[in-house]
């Protein structure tokens, strides 16, 4: 019998008593998979882990846990060179998991697990911000992006992604637009936003459709900018799926953007805050390969 390769799994330190995987990762090991858990405690440990994957030439990589960590491990893939790179996966453990929503991964832990493991290896893209920070799902920024820094940890852990929605219901009085002005090919704006998305995904803040035509192998990322004073119906229409020909919401699909702000701004790129008054963000093109269901509404 073929030696099936080693899989490495990286869990959150929050996650990682997820009764749940801990049974899925017994059951396939009793199939014959070579199964190898690490735990992340501090910052750096997802790069370290994802280096000691490259160094033993594991063949997956499964990033457990929410967008942050997805973010985390394939920020880490993406600095090694394409030939050593691990596939990866992903299991979803976090509050929200926008990403692995969009993306179709199952909630049941051992379908994730397997499809992590075996599903077929998809080539899709990565978002650079400023030549330093990287995405995977969506960067926001603006009124959606206080909020999701703002709620508090125990609001999410009781309600999940919802928490952000009604966070946000509750500090309607910080609501303000931020002045900025947005270019790329073929695309100019200047004015005030109130939410801006920009999205390799689709969804982020606990299920906001920001961006809800995104493809993650197009090489363009969707640009959604909120410029309405109505942000209420406009959140609402998008947690139930409502209209999303919003005349409030300017749209473009591109593959680099330069935002300028007078004042300092902060960007959320998937859970990890970067301020400033000047950010490029590029697509990187097929930088990376992932486990994804074969009906992906994610996949051109």
């Amino acid at each position: 019998m073929d030696k099936k390769p080693t899989t490495l799994v990286i869990l959150n330190g929050k996650g990682a008593g997820n009764e749940a995987l801990r049974e899925a990762i017994f059951t396939l090991r009793k199939e014959g998979y070579p199964i190898e858990v690490r735990v992340t405690w501090e910052h750096g440990d997802g790069e370290r882990y994802v280096a000691e994957a490259v160094k033993h030439q594991v063949e997956t990589v499964i990033a457990g846990g929410g967008d942050g960590t997805i973010n985390e491990i394939a920020t880490a893939l993406a600095g090694h060179e394409a030939h050593q790179r691990p596939v990866l996966g992903i299991i979803p453990l976090g509050t929200a998991n926008d990403f692995a929503t969009s993306a179709g991964i199952p909630q049941e832990m051992e379908n994730a697990l397997r499809l992590a493991m075996v599903g077929k290896a998809t080539a899709i893209d990565l978002a650079n911000v400023n030549h330093t920070h990287y995405f995977i799902n969506m960067a926001t920024g603006g009124f959606g992006t206080r909020i999701t820094t703002e709620t508090p940890a125990r609001l999410k852990s009781a309600l999940g992604g919802v928490s952000y929605f009604i966070h946000g219901l509750m500090r309607m009085d910080t609501l303000k637009a931020d002045s900025c002005e947005l270019r790329g090919p073929d695309f100019s704006w200047q004015g005030d936003a109130l939410v801006i998305g920009i999205g390799n995904g689709r969804q982020a803040g606990g299920g906001q459709r920001l961006c809800p035509f995104a493809l993650i192998n197009d090489g363009k990322l969707d640009l959604s900018i909120v410029t309405a004073k109505e942000i209420v119906p406009t959140l609402l229409n998008s947690m139930i799926g409502g209209d999303d020909d919003n005349p409030n919401i300017i749209r473009a699909s591109l593959p680099w953007l330069e935002i300028t702000t007078p004042h300092e701004m902060t960007f959320n790129l998937d859970g990890e805050p970067l301020s400033g008054t000047s950010f490029r963000i590029e697509v990187i093109p097929k930088a990376l390969s992932c486990r994804l269901p074969p009906s992906c509404e994610l996949l051109a």
